[in-house]
């Protein structure tokens, strides 16, 4: 017994694909549809039902499945009925976008179960693709850390807007090697160079610069990880601070018009050597934005999870699922803003094309997710009950871990834009001067100090917010009361 929501074309297709081509009997008993024009009429013979109708036809006839046919389902509207249908052990599967059909139309064999990203997702926004065409045509474009999750996206949403070039930037080889071999099969038009460096290598970047003169960079590359960079601060601070200076001092002198800076959630009153050192890479963005013999315009983007992106909880939930579990959260309360990769990514290259320069562009994340929320969710989309077929257990806050993330802190004020998705953060001015010197300090720790308590210090010193927490750095938090 199936239900399918949607009566249009792909509702109408999905019921002839599953009547006449599918090898099992299905019976299809009703369509559902917010319509109201559509309602209590038939098509191919089958009833069209209300959403609450659907409800009451439940509680009477037993349903194995929905099918959920609606391209334009709003995100709320979809996590109702499907919330509603794990209530009642009804399996909900999704009809393949139109892109994936065939000659129009698609096998059964591609009715997917609905996956914990489409429940997440938001409804769908609107950037201006004109300004960014303006801009982007004819550009050679840098993209750092190209092979990751978000750099990868970037790279494949700019060679739409027919760029001249785009120099793939990254030091993972293997991943690099398939971001190519992808591009070269898709045929876009856009020539992708990959370079293979490492961010802080100050002669191989002063080479990219001088050799392929990029007039955008679309700064990506970063160590993430939060527990791993708390136990490798000065690795965070070679990378994400000194790697950014170094490229931001580089576009400088080579004339780049946009310096387009990918920063995150966790630099908002960090509490981790990552966030910490996402937050200084910040501070140095911006003060070189204040200095008017250049014409380089630096801005950063500011934004939390993104759905299946390398390492994220999606990923893992996933893969402890299907390994039978147990999924491991690590605090019943913690909570996470999410957004999808192409999302951001769009939102990145519209705040990139808006920008003045100085701004920190912080985008709508929605909601905040609770993850012992999520975790459920994903069991029972797989037909499985928490705490029965596979168990969650709490595992402890990780070193350096929130509860939950901000976007802003006390501090700061927010402006709107024209695109209601993306604000820019007011924040204090920052001293130029003193900036640099910091950060030749920093530098001289980070080569030459052993001992990463005085390097996590300075960057105490340099961002006052930065409180650790559930870490061996916590100390110096103490350390600093007791002297004030």
């Amino acid at each position: 017994m199936v239900a399918i929501y949607g009566a249009g074309e792909a509702g109408i297709a999905t019921k002839r694909v599953l009547t006449e081509h599918s090898q099992q009997h299905v019976n299809i008993v009703c369509f559902i549809e917010d319509d109201a024009k559509k309602l209590n009429k038939k098509v191919d013979g089958v009833k069209i039902i209300s959403p609450k109708q659907f409800k009451r036809f439940v509680a009477k006839h037993p349903i194995n499945e929905l099918i959920i046919a609606a391209f334009n389902l709003s995100t709320e509207r979809k996590n109702a009925m499907v919330d509603y249908c794990l209530d009642q052990n009804i399996k909900v599967l999704n009809v393949p976008p139109l892109e994936q059909w065939v000659d129009g139309s698609f096998s059964a064999k591609q009715l997917k179960n609905i996956k914990i990203e489409q429940l997440l997702e938001r409804d769908s926004i609107s950037i201006n693709n004109k300004i960014i065409n303006e801009q982007i045509r004819h550009k050679r474009i840098l993209v750092t850390g190209a092979a990751g999750s978000i750099g990868s996206e970037i790279v494949r949403q700019l060679a739409k807007f027919g760029p001249e070039m785009i120099i793939l930037c990254d030091q993972a080889e293997t991943p690099l090697h398939l971001l190519q071999l992808e591009l070269a099969a898709t045929k876009n038009g856009a020539i992708c160079i990959p370079f293979l460096a490492d961010i802080t290598n100050e002669a191989r970047m002063a080479y990219l610069f001088e050799a392929f003169e990029p007039q955008y960079v679309y700064h990506a590359a970063a160590y993430k990880h939060v527990p791993m960079m708390e136990m490798s601060a000065a690795e965070a601070m070679r990378n994400n601070v000194l790697g950014t200076r170094l490229l931001a001092d580089l576009s400088v002198a080579n004339q780049v018009q946009r310096f387009v800076m990918i920063s995150t959630d966790k630099a908002v009153n960090p509490t981790n050597v990552m966030g910490a050192s996402k937050r200084m890479a910040e501070i140095y963005v911006q003060a070189r934005s204040t200095e008017t013999f250049h014409q380089t315009k630096f801005i950063t983007t500011r934004f939390g999870n993104v759905l299946g992106s390398n390492g994220s909880v999606i990923n893992l939930f996933t893969e402890q699922i299907q390994k039978g579990g147990p999924v491991t959260v690590t605090h019943p309360n913690i909570t996470r803003y999410f957004m999808t990769i192409p999302e951001a990514c769009q939102l990145v290259l519209e705040a990139g094309s808006m920008g003045n320069g100085g701004e920190i562009f912080v985008f709508d994340m929605g909601k905040p997710v609770m993850i012992a929320d999520l975790a459920k969710k994903m069991i029972r989309l797989y037909g499985l009950t928490p705490g029965i077929d596979i168990n969650i257990t709490y595992t402890g806050l990780r070193p350096g871990e929130k509860l939950y993330e901000e976007l802003l802190n006390n501090a700061e004020n927010t402006t709107h834009t024209y695109n209601e998705k993306i604000m820019i953060a007011k924040l204090g001015s920052v001293n130029l001067s003193r900036v640099k010197k910091s950060f030749e300090e920093l530098e001289s720790l980070v080569q030459n100090s052993q001992n990463e308590l005085d390097l996590v210090a300075k960057m105490k010193e340099l961002v006052p917010e930065f409180i650790s927490n559930n870490s061996v750095f916590e100390d110096l938090d103490k350390a600093k009361v007791v002297s004030i």
